[in-house]
Formats: C-alpha cells, sequence, structure tokens
C-alpha cells in the first residue's frame, strides 16, 4: 500500500491527509501543535480558524458558495464539520471555531488510514 506525508494539520493539510486516507493511502499526518503553537493558536486541536469564523456564502452561485458545494461532493473533512457545527450568520456560512476544529481533529484521529505524529517539523522530508 502507498504511503504519504502531509506537513500541518491546518485546513489544507487536514483535506489532504482526508483525502488520500479516503483513497485507501496511508498518511503520516505531522502536526507541531501541541509541542509548538504561534501566537494566534489557542488550542491543540487541528483546522483551527484564527481570524474569523465565516466561511461566506452558501449562495451556489457565488463564488465561495460553489467551491463549498464542490467540496462537500467530494467528501470535505472541512465543508462536513462546517455544516455540523454551524451558527445562525445570515446567507454565510459561519461555525463555532472550537466544535469546528474538535470534529476535524476527532475524525482526523480516528481514521484508521492516518497516523499523527506530533512533532515540529523544519524541513521537507526526503
Amino acid at each position: 500500500m502507498n504511503k504519504i506525508t502531509v506537513i500541518g494539520a491546518g485546513l489544507a493539510g487536514c483535506e489532504a491527509a482526508w483525502a488520500a486516507a479516503n483513497a485507501g493511502i496511508n498518511v503520516d499526518l505531522i502536526e507541531q501543535k501541541p509541542i509548538r503553537k504561534s501566537a494566534a493558536h489557542q488550542s491543540d486541536n487541528f483546522a483551527e480558524l484564527v481570524c474569523s469564523n465565516s466561511l461566506k456564502a452558501m449562495r451556489v452561485n457565488s463564488a465561495a458558495g460553489m467551491l463549498k458545494a464542490e467540496m462537500a461532493r467530494f467528501n470535505s473533512i472541512c465543508v462536513q464539520a462546517a455544516y455540523k457545527n454551524q451558527v445562525a450568520a445570515g446567507g454565510a456560512l459561519a461555525v463555532n471555531r472550537n466544535n469546528f476544529s474538535g470534529y476535524i481533529t476527532q475524525k482526523i484521529k480516528n481514521h484508521p488510514h492516518i497516523n499523527v505524529i506530533n512533532q515540529e517539523q523544519t524541513e521537507v522530508p526526503s
């Protein structure tokens, strides 16, 4: 079976690890938290939203809405988490930040094809 390494459990890293693992590929996901955090990080969870809890418009006739609809069709872990942890925000898709990142963290850590390695990675492995 193939194996890949993903560095970082932010939004993109979680999506990459999730997609690969769901395709049957074993994934080593290297994440520096909780060992090291930036000034913006508040929790040890993956995919932590540090600037805004809004993922913009839900209307599929908008670029942001169309992107989320397409991501949902491809089993996006972030879109799945957003809909499960949605809070009222008019026409926008906004989430409870802690529940959103907690949901993603739990799903990633419990995926049988994802091995989480908590360490700071300062260079690209060969």
